[in-house]
């Protein structure tokens, strides 16, 4: 029997960014920039493909800045040029307002979507889009790009859930959505697409500028909320 063909996908998250300014205003997601720590993650991660020998023959973002960013840096350290395709389809789930959130509701509306359940599909986001809405819009979108014969070698810089969503569902081998699968800020996952229609996982959540997670006792979402309490606490005081 003959084997299958398998084309290498590279899904990265994005490097580090500050959801919140130093007064405690939480700058909009659709603008937030990578600040100096995702900076040199990104670089860590294309030194690394350098090393590797990688060479990408496709980059697609979502287009959200720090995925753009992301990528730009990645290829720069691995003296690669590359066209970045944007897919807003693939941009990160999308949360509504914190001022219209209960206080009381805080923390769940942080942390309760990607902390799974029966009900996986219906939990929301920061009172915004639910799990559901997202696997509807980033599942097809991606099927395109695994359709796409024109690529080898894929490089793709998304986000936190869209990626849990993604592996999810290459995992389960329909659709899913595992919240326990951490992201870490510029990780890399290693995929391969058969042309079978299979997928193997090879490597999730490598951490360029942090191997092991020795750092890591709390997923980002815990950590994204921690902070937000602090600042709300000092502003009380």
């Amino acid at each position: 029997m003959k084997p299958p063909r398998r084309r290498r996908l590279y899904l990265m998250r994005h490097g580090s960014v500050d959801y919140f300014r130093a007064d405690g205003t939480p700058v909009p997601p659709e603008t937030v920039p990578l600040n100096a720590d995702g900076e040199q993650q990104a670089d860590a991660a294309g030194a690394l493909f350098a090393q590797a020998g990688v060479r990408f023959d496709r980059v697609v973002v979502s287009g959200l800045p720090r995925t753009v960013q992301t990528a730009q840096r990645v290829l720069a350290a691995s003296a690669q040029a590359q066209p970045l395709t944007h897919d807003d389809a693939l941009q990160e789930i999308r949360g509504g307002r914190l001022a219209d959130i209960a206080p009381e509701q805080l923390e769940q509306a942080f942390v309760g979507a990607f902390r799974g359940g029966a009900q996986i599909e219906t939990q929301r986001f920061l009172n915004g889009e639910s799990i559901g809405e997202l696997l509807d819009r980033a599942l097809p979108a991606f099927e395109r790009w695994r359709g796409d014969a024109q690529w080898q070698c894929l490089l793709m810089v998304l986000h936190g859930g869209v990626n849990r969503a993604l592996l999810s569902t290459l995992m389960a081998g329909q659709r899913a959505f595992f919240g326990a699968i951490e992201q870490q800020p510029a990780c890399i996952n290693v995929i391969d697409l058969g042309d079978d229609g299979h997928a193997v996982i090879r490597a999730i959540n490598l951490a360029p500028t942090q191997w092991l997670h020795e750092r890591e006792r709390y997923t980002t979402m815990e950590k994204l909320f921690g902070q937000y309490r602090r600042i709300a606490e000092a502003q009380e005081r």
